[in-house]
């Protein structure tokens, strides 16, 4: 099976729908995965000794427990053996995963300031599979959450740019909150820091971007539901369609709130993310 092959094609929604072969083509940095749940099942030490066969001695660093572990422990393998061009060197690689390592890279990779991390993560953020993408915004996200202002300021051009990816990508690495992330506490405070970020693309034709700013501003809602209604109703008065949906999504915790009198965690959302992006 080719990689093209498995684009398009439904992919396993839960462990059990994981076909063996699959997993193991998987496992040969191959082919792609098609849904996290894929990506989550696969033995990611057997997928350091395909893809980097040196580092075979150091497939145990990256089988622990935790996905995310994972993830950022064949970085750290990477990064000990390769340095910063463990980056271009994940970069090139067949397998979503393998490419994922090179964002988390990225993020780990020690003495680089944020112009230069952002420089390096960009064609990742652009990547053709949507899990990579998800990795390039998580693997800065801590470095964003130190020096937000400077992260705003060096993101407005991104929220301007002709890709939606890329669009995203900013929007997706400043959220208050989040799932499976560092909270950004100044902006969890001052949600209004990241309006010029927001108001860039609060009338955004797409869907993939609309989600975000919509999850955005759903996140700043718990800490500061007032700013987050008079922002929707602000943009509800220039009457531009695009915004109908964001608006219901950046609600939807205070419609819950005022329904039930407390917010109540949607387990959904978060299976959701992990397995369709």
């Amino acid at each position: 099976m080719t990689i093209d092959g498995t684009r398009g094609l439904r992919g396993a929604r839960s462990y059990a729908q994981v076909d063996s072969e699959f997993r193991t083509l998987l496992e040969t940095g191959t082919v792609e995965s098609r849904t996290h749940i894929e990506q989550m099942s696969l033995d990611m030490g057997q997928l350091l000794i395909s893809t980097f066969p040196s580092l075979a001695e150091q497939a145990d660093r990256v089988r622990r427990p935790s996905f995310l572990c994972r993830m950022r422990s064949a970085a750290e393998v990477l990064l000990e053996a390769f340095g910063n061009d463990a980056i271009s060197l994940a970069s090139q690689s067949a397998s979503d995963t393998v490419r994922g390592w090179g964002a988390f890279v990225v993020g780990h990779a020690p003495g680089l300031a944020l112009p230069d991390r952002l420089k390096l993560i960009r064609p990742l953020a652009a990547d053709a599979h949507f899990a990579v993408r998800e990795w390039a915004w998580l693997s800065i996200r801590p470095t964003v959450a130190t020096c937000t202002h400077d992260a705003i300021e060096q993101l407005y051009p991104w929220v301007m740019d002709a890709a939606k990816d890329i669009r995203r990508f900013a929007v997706e690495v400043t959220r208050p909150r989040g799932v499976w992330c560092c909270h950004i506490k100044l902006l969890k405070d001052e949600p209004w820091l990241g309006q010029k970020l927001l108001n860039a693309v609060a009338f955004d034709s797409s869907r993939y971007v609309q989600n975000s700013v919509g999850n955005w501003l759903n996140d700043a809602s718990k800490s500061q539901p007032s700013w987050v209604e008079s922002i929707c109703t602000s943009w509800e008065r220039l009457d531009y369609p695009a915004t109908a949906y964001v608006r219901r999504r950046a609600l939807r915790s205070i419609t819950k709130t005022q329904l039930s009198g407390s917010y109540q965690a949607n387990s959904q959302e978060v299976e959701s993310w992990i397995v369709d992006s």
